[in-house]
């Protein structure tokens, strides 16, 4: 059985859903984790009467995305295979340092990333490609997609069918539009952007699972405005960038952190622009645990 939302809604595999407690074995439970069940965990439950229940074990995890809160590890979604990244090219404006910080968790997590950047319409194409192209080169899928005119939904789409998947970004970005847009009759709420602040509010407000008709499942989660690491340190962040590895044998330390030192080959790529300036900053940012974006 699926947990289908954070307010223990549990999915049984006939369809059925029926509100569970979670049993206070497992509330005693020593962790570090904000939430012991999250939306995506596998379950087993104790019926109690009616559409009631009670959760006896969770499942072990994979897949799963995570973030820190308050010092604690917040697991936002588990159980999944593949993570969309929507970000808007305008309204709110993109925030690649986000992005970067998705890509690391994804790949902490096990899970593919497929970067999904929305409101294509809203921009001319040709000042996004070197992204789209960068992005691409590494091997993340990218797409340019747009609620207005339908461009990149089809591929998406397909994307998703027979998987599951967790959708994250800031708030207004679109990713209930898009969601509503692969799949009209889902009527997810979606609001406008303030002009003023260049800010969403809040209108999924929390962690769903969604049943596709093309197969699988989505995760629509709350739109988050900064994404904090869990669970890793700076020595381990450079092998979460892939255009860095050709070059780290060549720094003059074998302990280089690409930071200050001279003789590095990082900054020296960066420098001769074979490594992406808006990617190093990305890494310094989480080396020294600075917020970007």
């Amino acid at each position: 059985m699926r947990v289908h939302g954070l307010h223990s809604v549990v999915q049984t595999d006939d369809g059925r859903q029926c509100r569970c407690a979670v049993r206070r074995v497992l509330k005693s439970l020593a962790t570090d984790e904000r939430s012991i069940v999250a939306t995506g965990d596998r379950v087993w439950i104790l019926p109690t009467q009616g559409d009631e229940g009670v959760i006896e074990r969770v499942e072990p995890r994979h897949g799963n995305l995570t973030r820190a809160s308050r010092g604690r590890e917040h697991v936002l979604v588990a159980n999944v295979d593949q993570f969309v990244i929507v970000m808007s090219l305008a309204e709110p404006a993109l925030k690649p340092h986000l992005v970067d910080r998705y890509l690391v968790s994804a790949a902490q997590g096990g899970i593919a990333p497929i970067l999904c950047l929305n409101k294509a319409d809203l921009v001319d194409p040709v000042q996004v490609q070197p992204l789209v192209g960068y992005y691409s080169q590494l091997g993340i899928p990218t797409i340019l997609t747009s609620c207005v005119t339908g461009e990149g939904i089809d591929r998406l789409t397909k994307y998703l069918r027979n998987r599951e998947t967790v959708f994250a970004g800031q708030s207004g970005v679109g990713k209930s539009s898009i969601l509503n847009a692969i799949q009209p009759d889902l009527g997810l709420l979606v609001r406008e952007v303030s002009e003023a602040t260049e800010k969403g509010k809040h209108t999924t407000t929390t962690a769903e699972l969604i049943e596709l008709k093309i197969g699988g499942w989505v995760v629509d989660t709350p739109g988050i405005r900064q994404f904090e690491l869990w669970d890793i340190i700076p020595e381990e962040i450079e092998g979460y960038f892939p255009e860095f590895r050709p070059y780290v044998p060549q720094c003059g330390f074998p302990d280089c952190t690409h930071t200050h030192e001279e003789r590095c080959a990082i900054k020296k790529a960066v420098e001769q622009r074979y490594i992406s300036e808006q990617r190093y900053v990305s890494y310094l940012g989480m080396f020294t645990g600075k917020m970007e974006g």
